[in-house]
């Protein structure tokens, strides 16, 4: 629905006289909508704009690559600091083992080692599921 007072300043210029409904007003829709704020500006429509759209972004595995090793190099920052604040000797027990270090080299190797742990099963699966892919295949290859 379009309205029949327009708001001052509204494009035009400053000392501009308002013209009465109708009078020299862009085509409207069967809604009553302006045809040009449906299509948006001119300079919008053109023909990637058409085909293409913000959400079909393709991502590379270079951005990809750069991505991750941006996160990375921020997750380093992270630790280094919570090793540079956490300089208290603790006491630490592990299976029988005593002994005294860093609350933050404490930390880091705990993270270390659960990031090693993770890597592990996740190699385990990947290979897992690259097996049967490749049973797969073969048995698709026969018939």
């Amino acid at each position: 629905m379009t309205s029949d007072i327009s708001p001052p300043h509204q494009g035009g210029p400053p000392n501009a006289a308002r013209q009465p409904p109708g009078a020299n007003s862009p085509p409207t829709s069967e809604r009553g909508e302006n045809a040009a704020s449906t299509l948006g500006p001119p300079s919008a429509i053109t023909p990637d704009a058409v085909t293409t759209s913000a959400s079909q972004t393709v991502a590379t595995r270079a951005a990809a690559a750069w991505f991750a090793t941006a996160v990375a190099l921020l997750l380093l920052v992270l630790l280094i600091i919570l090793i540079l604040q956490n300089q208290d000797v603790v006491a630490v027990h592990y299976l029988g083992f005593t002994g005294s270090l860093p609350l933050g080299t404490a930390l880091l190797i705990a993270a270390v080692a659960g990031a090693t742990v993770v890597a592990i099963v996740g190699t385990i699966r990947l290979t897992q599921l690259r097996l049967s892919a490749r049973r797969a295949r073969r048995a698709d290859a026969k018939r």
